[in-house]
């Protein structure tokens, strides 16, 4: 977990860097630092109190439901015990609907979908292919893995088409040495796609058996961009049929496209925690508007609030606090002159094939939020 991890603390340390003083209309000069949380909802409390007693007044994780929703009922009970140093909450990555339902909190802002909205962009765009019938899931035995597959289930029952789950298989979180047994069983079973929202290690071994088997079957997923994959995937001698559901692509337009440029000539990487962007622009867009930095104003303006995202026009829903994001599908491919720009220095990018406005992907909330 730790390269997703490394890569998404230098995106915000980068967007900070870049949005700062004259980068953002407010003049305020934002700085990151990064605490360890170990990927554990414990160990993320621990970090806050040191975050706070360091004076820290935004919060910023990803990468964890079970994390998230710890910090979001500390920084709750923190900021109802001292309201005079109230903490601001953003969740860029963790995607439980319960969040923004019933979990949810005036303090705590998602600007990442929730597994709802991906949910829903994938399974209506599977629901185009013709010639699809049969998919196998395979996820992470956590709350993400475990809720896109619920999910995944649900909304193919509400859609009511031919798409039918011919298998569904959890397995231990980066622990899997090999997913070839896993792979042997996908091929068995018939399915025509597998549909996963592993990352990190797990989607690299996933990916690293499929092309070992000979397994080619289309690769249905939410991070094959993330570190290291589109890299296994360049390796492959044939080009996997790999689709992605993600708020981005490789070849995003201008002014992404400049700081995708630039973070990869510094650090080597891709920059794809583009949520970075969206979460300094908001609070810059807050802190100009309002004419001040302390979280418990720029919570109230943020609420409702509409800015330009990178990607265009953007809401943070007032009733839930979720961004209405829209998502990409985007497919793996060689790059052309139309999109030049290749995932991880390879000559293979992913290039969007559909578009879905955060209006059209989202659903109703029941979060009963208390304010102050």
């Amino acid at each position: 977990m730790a390269d997703i991890g490394r890569n998404s603390l230098r995106s915000w340390v980068f967007m900070a860097e870049r949005k700062s003083g004259p980068g953002n209309p407010a003049g305020v000069r934002f700085k990151v630092a990064g605490f360890d949380n170990k990927g554990s909802p414990q160990e993320s409390l621990n970090v806050l109190k040191v975050a706070i007693d360091q004076g820290f007044r935004y919060i910023v994780q990803g990468h964890s439901s079970g994390a998230a929703a710890a910090l979001s009922e500390a920084v709750t009970r923190h900021n109802t015990q001292y309201p005079d140093r109230a903490i601001l909450f953003i969740n860029y990555a963790a995607m439980d609907p319960a969040l923004t339902n019933e979990q949810c909190s005036f303090w705590h802002f998602r600007i990442d979908a929730d597994t709802t909205m991906k949910v829903r962009a994938l399974t209506r765009y599977l629901a185009q292919q013709p010639e699809l019938e049969r998919v196998y899931l395979l996820n992470q035995n956590y709350v993400h893995g475990q809720q896109l597959s619920r999910h995944f289930r649900k909304e193919l029952e509400s859609q009511q088409g031919r798409l039918k789950v011919v298998g569904d298989e959890l397995h231990p979180p980066f622990q899997v040495e090999s997913f070839e047994p896993y792979v042997q069983r996908i091929r068995d079973s018939g399915a025509q796609a597998v549909v996963t929202g592993n990352w990190g290690v797990d989607m690299r071994r996933l990916v690293q058996a499929m092309q070992k088997v000979g397994l080619d079957l289309p690769l249905y997923g939410y991070y094959p961009g993330l570190t290291g994959t589109p890299t296994e995937l360049a390796r492959a001698k044939a080009t996997m049929p790999v689709v992605q559901v993600a708020y981005h692509h490789t070849n995003q337009e201008p002014p992404a496209a400049q700081l995708m440029a630039a973070f990869r000539q510094r650090y080597g990487e891709d920059l794809v925690a583009l949520a970075s962007y969206d979460g300094l622009e908001m609070l810059g867009q807050a802190m100009h508007r309002i004419g001040s930095t302390d979280p418990a104003r720029v919570a109230g303006r943020l609420s409702g609030m509409i800015f330009q995202s990178f990607s265009g026009p953007v809401q943070i829903r007032a009733d839930d606090h979720q961004l209405l994001k829209g998502l990409y599908i985007s497919r793996w491919q060689k790059t052309t002159d139309v999109f030049p720009v290749g995932a991880e220095g390879t000559d293979h990018t992913f290039v969007p094939v559909q578009f879905l406005p955060g209006s059209q992907i989202s659903g109703p909330t029941t979060c009963a939020m208390q304010r102050p």
